[in-house]
This record gives C-alpha cells, sequence and structure tokens, in this order.
C-alpha cells in the first residue's frame, strides 16, 4: 500500500472548502486546532447550531443536525484544544431532541434549494436512529477531551436513546442506521458496560467481510469494514475479519486518484456539494489509514 500525501495537500490546496484545508493542516501538518475552530464558526447560527451546507448535501441555512455532527467532527479534529461552541452545540441538540431524547433526521427546511430530498423531506416529529447515533457518536469522540460535553446532559439522553432504539431493532435494520449504531456503540463503550452487548447483537447484521449494500443509494454503494469499525483495537473490530479490514486497507489506499484526493461512493446533488465531498473524505480516508498504520 502506497498514498501520496504530498499529492493529497495539493488536492486540498485547489479543491478543498477551507474548514478541510484547515483540519488536513491540523491532522498532518501539526496545524492549529484553533485555526480549525475559526473556520467552522463561519457555519454557526446564533441559536447555537450549525447550518449554511456543513454538511455538503444540506445547503439550507437552518441549524441541523447533520450541521452537528461535522462540527463535532471538527472539534474532535481541534483537539486538544476546546471551545465553548462545543458544548453550546450540546445545548442546541437538547432543544431540538423530541421527548424519547432522539433527534429527527432533519428539522423543517425552509430553502432546500441544493439540498438532497431525503434531508427537505424528513419528518421533523419523529427521532431517527440514524442520525441520533452519529451525531452522539462524535459528541463522544469530543468529550475524550472536553469535559464540557461528556458530562453534557444531552450526550447521556442522546446515548440512552440509541441503545434503547438498538435493543428493539428490526430483524433487516438499514445499511446506514446499521453502521451508525455500530460506531455509537463503539464510541459509548468505555461509559456504557451495556454497549458490548449490543455490538454482539447488531453483529449478527454485520457479515464477516463487512459489506452492506446501502438500499435506495447508488449501485456501488456499500457499508464495509471501515465503515463499521475504522480505529484498530476497538471493540467493533471483533465484528469484521482481520483479512476483510486489511483488504479494505488496500482498496483504499488505492482510491486515491491522479489528482491527489478521494471520491465517495454516493450521489451528491449540488455541484458544490461533490467537490466539498472530496475534500471532506480525502481527510477522512487519511485518518483511517493513518490510525491503521499506512501511513
Amino acid at each position: 500500500m502506497s498514498v501520496d500525501l504530498s499529492a493529497a495537500a495539493d488536492f486540498m490546496a485547489g479543491h478543498a472548502r477551507l474548514l478541510d484545508r484547515r483540519r488536513f493542516e491540523r491532522l498532518f501538518t501539526d496545524g492549529d486546532g484553533d485555526a480549525v475552530l475559526v473556520a467552522v464558526e463561519a457555519y454557526r447560527n446564533p441559536d447555537g447550531g450549525y447550518g449554511w451546507g456543513l454538511e455538503p448535501d444540506l445547503r439550507s441555512r437552518t441549524s441541523q443536525p447533520g450541521g452537528a455532527l461535522h462540527a463535532f467532527e471538527a472539534f474532535a479534529d481541534a483537539a486538544p484544544a476546546t471551545t465553548e461552541r462545543a458544548r453550546a452545540l450540546c445545548d442546541w441538540c437538547a432543544t431540538v431532541a423530541l421527548p424519547d431524547g432522539g433527534l429527527p433526521f432533519a428539522l423543517a427546511v425552509p430553502d432546500p434549494a441544493g439540498c438532497a430530498p431525503f434531508w427537505a423531506s424528513a419528518d421533523a416529529t419523529s427521532s431517527s436512529l440514524q442520525i441520533t447515533a452519529i451525531v452522539a457518536a462524535a459528541a463522544h469522540q469530543v468529550a475524550e477531551h472536553d469535559p464540557a460535553v461528556a458530562g453534557h446532559p444531552w450526550l447521556a439522553r442522546a446515548t440512552g436513546y440509541c441503545l434503547d432504539a438498538v435493543r428493539q431493532l428490526g430483524p433487516e435494520p438499514h445499511a446506514l442506521e446499521l453502521a451508525f449504531a455500530v460506531r455509537l456503540l463503539d464510541a459509548a463503550h468505555a461509559t456504557h458496560p451495556e454497549a458490548a452487548e449490543l455490538l454482539d447483537r447488531l453483529g449478527q447484521h454485520v457479515p464477516a467481510d463487512g459489506l452492506v449494500h446501502v438500499a435506495g443509494g447508488a449501485e456501488e454503494e456499500f457499508m464495509r469494514a471501515l465503515d463499521f469499525a475504522p480505529h484498530p483495537g476497538s471493540p467493533a473490530r471483533a465484528l469484521v475479519t482481520a483479512e476483510a479490514v486489511e483488504r479494505e486497507l488496500e482498496r483504499l489506499a488505492a482510491q486515491q486518484q491522479d489528482d491527489g484526493g478521494w471520491r465517495v461512493d454516493f450521489d451528491s446533488y449540488s455541484p458544490a456539494a461533490g467537490l466539498e465531498w472530496r475534500g471532506h473524505r480525502t481527510v477522512e480516508a487519511l485518518g483511517i489509514l493513518r490510525a491503521n498504520g499506512v501511513l
């Protein structure tokens, strides 16, 4: 396996949005964590949430759970730097959470131009395990270095909702819901002992090769071993074989394009989103490869 980090840097300079350039700089050139926090600030609304296309396929100016996910990602990348904005984002999540503790997949979208239909038409009155799990998983990553997030009541409620929802999952969970639930249990295992038993339960739906097709997505869109368990040594790694992980690492490294960046395997819904996803994916792919000793 070989990866050209210099070519990736050139791709980021020529193609990526400022936030992902700053994330790349922080993670791969020992850049300033505070610079990441400044970059994500442009997407923040006065209510404490995040919008303005921070989730590339959700171009709405409004604060959304999808925006919260990517804001928490940025806060995690900025570590060990912390920000009061992370606690404020937990406050915002608490204000939009439903009575059972879950987040709706999306709130009302009054400005749907450029938005994916699944965001614009989402039911804001019912909780979504898919979005709650992945937002909470990202928040748990921030909680590892930010006590204000670790002790926030919203994170406890959201995690509790996810644990209950996992217990009630049907026999054929959607691939994204399954993968994000696994990621939540993986992130929360240190603080929630019951996560181990629930991971075993979800493992019944994860084949040893980690390949689960995304129903309703692109033909070649799959959740893969590294989507379920990107980090070595994590409890979720027990769900897939070592051979599957090695194969996916080789595949991921080989997906670096001639321009130095990576592509996504799902459809985008605006020209801006298509390009922005590539910058985000490039940082994500390189982070996974480095965590697994490839870089």
